[in-house]
């Protein structure tokens, strides 16, 4: 049974000393590195750590659940809307160098969090949907950028 796995994508200044220091912290491989992004995939405890350039080094960007499938995501998002909390529903986006159903939504605080399902690899980053970035500049006062 595949489980869901929390996602935090971290800002940070030099991505290959970051990359390099997380090596020797998590005692693995990056299962995916490209000019301006790296992801680590822990299994145990099951978490997706991807770094960022572009924001504030040191800044979380956004928090997340990545689901098993797009049908855990529309359910989740179902019931999401049923609690009347405002979100941003994306169908096959390509972001941080993936494919993916997602929607967004922010915690109390303005924290994003992105609620989504992996659909495939995709080798080009094209972030440049600007209802997302509108959505995430909404009551944002530090965050700059934001992505998978």
């Amino acid at each position: 049974m595949a489980h869901n796995t929390f996602h935090v994508a971290l800002y940070v200044e030099d991505l290959d000393a970051a990359i390099a220091r997380y090596r020797k912290i998590l005692g693995q491989e990056p299962s995916k590195v490209r000019h301006d992004y790296a992801k680590f995939e822990i299994t145990d405890p099951p978490v997706i750590l991807s770094l960022n350039v572009g924001g504030e080094p040191g800044a979380v960007s956004h928090l997340g659940i990545r689901y098993p499938g797009t049908a855990d995501v529309a359910s989740e998002m179902v019931r999401v809307k049923h609690e009347a909390v405002e979100l941003l529903e994306q169908k096959g986006t390509t972001c941080c160098y993936a494919k993916a159903d997602k929607f967004w939504v922010r915690d109390a605080d303005g924290m994003p969090w992105e609620m989504y399902t992996l659909l495939e690899d995709a080798e080009a980053e094209t972030a440049a949907d600007q209802t997302l970035r509108r959505f995430l500049e909404q009551d944002a006062t530090r965050r700059t950028d934001a992505c998978c």
